[in-house]
Parts: structure tokens; sequence; C-alpha cells
């Protein structure tokens, strides 16, 4: 039985979608956001001792974004794999720069859904 080439982001003859391959779940965005400004929000007031978290909180962030990454956004394994790399590499870098970067993605996640639903019907 063949693979369903939506489930697994291939369109037929044309390799990885666009918006599997750069696409991230938008809860997965938004959850990057929400971590990345509770972990940097607070440097200041903290003098920086909030940093010391941003390793454990990107690999946690990692491990989620795996997990939704797979069930939610239908990615294989080595795709959200290299997604929540990313992520949470990011997280743990002691800078504001994921909500930059996750929210276009999760954008682009949306865009990607709509784009699956319209293509079921």
């Amino acid at each position: 039985m063949p693979e369903d080439p939506i489930r697994h982001g291939q369109a037929e003859g044309s390799g990885k979608l666009f918006g599997q391959f750069f696409g991230l779940d938008p809860r997965v965005a938004v959850l990057a956001a929400i971590v990345d400004s509770m972990l940097f929000g607070g440097e200041v007031a903290s003098l920086g001792a909030v940093m010391l978290l941003s390793v454990p909180a990107g690999i946690a962030l990692g491990w989620v974004a795996y997990k939704a990454q797979r069930r939610w956004y239908g990615d294989d394994h080595e795709t959200a794999l290299i997604k929540a790399s990313i992520v949470g590499l990011l997280t743990a870098i002691p800078t504001p720069l994921p909500v930059l970067l996750a929210i276009p993605a999760g954008l682009l996640g949306v865009v990607h859904g709509l784009h699956k639903r319209l293509l079921t019907r």
C-alpha cells in the first residue's frame, strides 16, 4: 500500500513541500515564544541567574517540539528531530532570537495546515 504523500510531506514529483520542511506547528511556535520571553524577560531582574536555566529549558522545549512535530504536524523522524534541535538550540542561546524565528515558522505552519485541509476535501 503506498504511503500518503500529504502525510509524509511530499507532493507528487516535487520532493518535500516548502511548508513541511520549514514550518513549525503553530502551537510549538507559540510555546517557543512564551518560553523565550519567560527565560529572557527576567534576565535583567535576576542579574543573569536565569541564564543557567536556558540549557535545560532548551532541551525540554526541543523534546516537546519533536513530539509535537511528529504527532500534530506529521513530520517524519528526521525532519522533526532537525526542527526540534533548532528550536532547542535557539532557546538555549541566551538571546531573545527564537521569537523572531518561531513566529514566522508558526505562521508557515498555519498555511501548511490549511493547505493540507484543502487537499483532503
